[in-house]
């Protein structure tokens, strides 16, 4: 099985899993996320808009926006990295690609944490996404130019113990789940 083979499969495993996590939340599954963000307060970040069954980041984001700059991703092609538009709770949105809603009027802007979704991860930071490598150009190009913190965001049934990984996959810094945050 080659490695698009073995990553298919194990993302079909974690979809499973993150739906049943989803269907049990029963919401305050980013109250972690909120405190470890308030250690950051005023430092320029981005959340992202949840698609499906991700786990909602929106009430940690509106905390943070009260102190600091929010952004959401805004995919501005196939093959480019994310930017990412300055958010607001209540602000006016619209449709983006692949379902995710973004700010009606753009408003770039560069951050030094990104929170970021995904399929599934492992405890030593690997993370496996829906494999159109938007996050790893994106992490690439803002590490290249200053220190990024990376902060997966995920329901802890996300967790596999490994996953096939690339030498282009970017690393997270920090897992944030529903029940912990693990420190990598």
């Amino acid at each position: 099985m080659d490695l698009a083979d073995q990553k298919a499969a194990v993302r079909k495993q974690a979809f499973a899993a993150r739906k049943a996590a989803f269907d049990l939340d029963a919401g305050g599954a980013s109250g972690l996320l909120s405190s470890v963000l308030a250690g950051y307060r005023g430092v320029s970040l981005a959340g992202y808009m949840p698609i499906r069954s991700e786990i909602d980041p929106l009430p940690a984001m509106a905390e943070a926006a009260a102190h600091g700059h929010v952004g959401v991703p805004v995919i501005m092609g196939q093959g480019q990295p994310l930017r990412f538009s300055r958010w607001m709770p209540d602000a006016p949105l619209r449709a983006g690609p692949f379902g995710a809603m973004v700010p009606e009027v753009d408003d770039f802007l560069k951050p030094e944490i990104l929170i970021v979704p995904l399929v599934a991860f492992t405890r030593t930071g690997g993370r496996l996404g829906y494999g159109g490598g938007f996050y790893d150009r994106t992490l690439q190009q803002l590490r290249a130019r200053r220190a990024t913190l990376a902060i997966g965001f995920a329901y802890g049934a996300q967790e596999m113990a490994a996953l096939p990984m690339e030498p282009t996959d970017q690393m997270l810094d920090m897992i944030v789940t529903d029940a912990e945050v693990i420190e990598v």
